[in-house]
């Protein structure tokens, strides 16, 4: 087992790449979600201006 884990002197490297990847995947995961919260957030400001500004007497 411990071989595996130093994956031939390589262990280094590879478990890097390896937790490079799942960060990525992860971000990669996370980002539209975070973008749809910021355009849905964007939107409602725009719409509650929209309708402050209709409803203002003139």
């Amino acid at each position: 087992m411990a071989d595996f884990f130093a994956m031939g002197g390589y262990a280094t490297y590879v478990w890097v790449s390896y937790a490079v990847f799942f960060i990525v995947l992860a971000l990669d995961a996370w980002a539209p979600r975070a973008q749809r919260k910021r355009v849905i957030a964007e939107l409602r400001g725009r719409l509650k201006r929209r309708r402050a500004r209709e409803e203002a007497p003139v």
